[in-house]
């Protein structure tokens, strides 16, 4: 039996990973959740998985979620709640799905305590990828990925080395507005970019499949967890969401994993590699679909794909900067009904006054995170 801990248990990932943990109640046992302030969905989760210990963003959604608790739990709050989630002794596995810049501690926590990662943050590798893989390195832990591409990815490679890839490709839904002009994506509205024509996913990273910055965000992680160069890795733009990635070896053989497009999958894959469990998900019927359509990337029309490209080339506390920077101008697309193209506008914004560090340490990049914060709440945009 696998004794889990989850990062993230109240949103999309979170809730996916709880039903799969359903399905299949002799593999797992829920020792450990944390979530942000949905106190419902908590108190229901609890009822059910019974964890023993519970982690909420603060210390009023805590002290609401212990007044509901119908059994002895440790309930905490706080970025040390998060970390005492992630090390939690008696779960020997953690799947981290926050969103965002804040699960590279609690990651790591989860790293130098021994576990197991199921990785659904992507922002922890592009943030830090080296330091978190020489850390798993050392530690002796697998990071399994969750996200469909990845996952995708890891599935075809099946053990093969590095060396005897050719590429990569990742392929990419194209968001809401795939099909949109410039012109047109200038007074995009938040309702249409979280209408993501394939999956149902959190704001954020909803926001960025619109823009790309996701995809971005997605090569950087692939650079690390696979260790291919960025002139390896491309960009697919694929709208039917059937194929989740391919790999090109050197003798031109391609491998693609390909499924409908359920969370579900890529999430017991990692909960269980490398044994495969009966999942009673949509099944793929390529004769119904009858065709897939597949088209390159227009870095014109989505420059924030080109913008992850040329960070994660920079290396050092580029990324960093990059991911910072666009988790603030989403929030403010999101909050203050900022024009969606502005996001692009105060990434690239807060890059160009920002000097690069080539060797960053881990208080380093924390630094620089909080700094590229401050910039792009201080960005005035022009668009």
């Amino acid at each position: 039996m696998r004794h889990l801990s989850i990062l993230g248990s109240t949103g999309s990932i979170g809730t996916s990973t709880l039903e799969v943990v359903r399905k299949h109640p002799e593999r797992y046992k829920v020792m450990a959740l944390a979530a942000g302030t949905n106190v419902e969905e908590m108190v229901r989760q609890m009822k059910e998985f019974r964890p023993r210990l519970v982690s909420m963003a603060s210390k009023e959604a805590a002290e609401e979620v212990k007044l509901h608790a119908s059994y002895p739990v440790q309930v905490v709050y706080g970025e040390n709640g998060l970390l005492e989630v992630a090390s939690y002794p008696e779960a020997d596995y953690l799947l981290s799905s926050l969103v965002g810049s804040r699960g590279l501690r609690p990651t790591l926590a989860g790293i130098h305590s021994g576990k197991t990662i199921g990785l659904a943050n992507k922002e922890t590798l592009v943030m830090a990828g080296g330091l978190v893989m020489e850390e798993a390195k050392k530690a002796g832990v697998s990071i399994l990925p969750v996200d469909s591409e990845h996952s995708a990815i890891f599935q075809c490679l099946n053990g093969e080395p590095p060396s005897a890839v050719h590429r990569i490709i990742l392929t990419a839904s194209g968001g809401a507005f795939r099909d949109w002009s410039r012109e047109r994506m200038k007074t995009a509205t938040k309702d249409e970019a979280l209408n993501h024509p394939n999956w149902s996913m959190g704001a954020k990273v909803t926001v960025d499949s619109a823009s790309l910055m996701n995809k971005g965000l997605e090569v950087i992680e692939a650079h690390w967890l696979f260790g291919i160069p960025y002139d390896r890795l491309e960009v697919l733009i694929h709208s039917e969401s059937i194929v989740h990635s391919l790999v090109e070896f050197n003798d031109g053989a391609v491998m693609a994993q390909l499924g409908t497009p359920d969370m579900k999958v890529p999430i017991q894959y990692a909960l269980n590699y490398p044994e495969r469990l009966p999942l009673y998900t949509e099944r793929l019927n390529l004769a119904k679909i009858g065709k897939l359509h597949f088209a390159e990337p227009d870095l014109e029309q989505f420059p924030c794909l080109k913008i992850a490209y040329d960070c994660g080339r920079a290396g050092g506390s580029m990324p960093t900067v990059m991911n910072a920077a666009n988790e603030i101008a989403v929030e403010r697309f999101l909050q203050e009904g900022l024009p969606f193209l502005a996001i692009e506008e105060i990434v690239q914004e807060v890059l160009s006054r920002h000097t690069l560090i080539s060797r960053p340490g881990l208080e380093d990049l924390f630094e620089a995170d909080r700094w590229a914060r401050e910039m792009a709440r201080q960005c005035t945009v022009a668009v």
